[in-house]
């Protein structure tokens, strides 16, 4: 599938309605501010209460689409978005709670010693392991994201495992489906099904998330600046993504 690509920095999204939206959020850098060490990323009893309204509001439309594994999603939200599809779409589960989960690449533990073995080298550097992917994060060694994704090139090409790009991690992923896929698995399941799908990231891994929105009907938004996005609005940070969503609750 061919991305609609923009260089322009697309403008603030429209005040979000109840009627006839569906959500989907990315949790890191959407719904929560980026933290030093994945772990460090922890509850909140406002955002936590924030999704379940919305969840309400819109009468189930809404789904986490991350990264993370389900059960970091469950830890940070704290079980607020029983649908939701982790490891950018290696792990589904529905609003009724039925997980759908692509088994783990037989060469995904031969990726993770070799980012270990590298990640010794510099403290800063961290190796995040999850079911079916393993991530190196470089947040606090920045000097070392080129090696970095120098190696993580390296081991997909030899490994068949998918490189996952992002702005302070590599990741290496079990083939199989995207963020954008399980925004298409779910609009075609109740309640979401008939839905206008809406989208909310901000990393390099949810353009096809952003492309599946516009396919759909509906649309991206993106967090953050970045040069080139299929999202047709973006706001700039965690911040406002949390007041625009608020700004729901109350809509008529």
């Amino acid at each position: 599938m061919s991305l609609e690509l923009s260089s322009r920095h697309p403008p603030a999204p429209p005040p979000l309605t109840r009627r006839g939206t569906a959500l989907f959020l990315d949790l890191d850098g959407t719904l929560a501010p980026f933290a030093p060490r994945p772990e460090d990323v922890a509850p909140d009893p406002w955002r936590t209460r924030l999704v379940r309204d919305l969840r309400r509001t819109l009468g189930g439309r809404l789904a986490v689409v991350s990264g993370r594994a389900l059960t970091e999603i469950d830890r940070i939200l704290e079980g607020a978005a029983p649908a939701a599809a982790g490891v950018h779409g290696l792990e589904r589960r529905t609003p009724d709670g039925r997980v759908d989960a692509v088994p783990p690449h037989p060469e995904l533990g031969r990726a993770e010693r070799a980012l270990r073995w590298f990640a010794g080298q510099d403290p800063g550097l961290l190796v995040e392991p999850k079911r079916a992917s393993v991530a190196l994060h470089f947040r606090l060694a920045p000097g070392r994201a080129e090696d970095a994704r120098a190696l993580a090139r390296c081991l997909a090409a030899r490994t068949g495992l998918v490189l996952m790009p992002g702005a302070l991690a590599v990741e290496l992923r079990t083939p199989g489906p995207t963020k954008g896929d399980s925004v298409r698995a779910f609009m075609a399941e109740p309640p979401f099904v008939g839905a206008r799908p809406i989208f909310v990231g901000d990393d390099l891994t949810d353009e096809d998330g952003f492309a599946a929105a516009n396919e759909l009907g509906g649309y991206g938004v993106k967090v953050g600046r970045g040069s080139i996005t299929a999202a047709k609005f973006a706001l700039p940070d965690v911040e406002a993504v949390l007041h625009w969503l608020e700004r729901l609750k109350w809509d008529g």
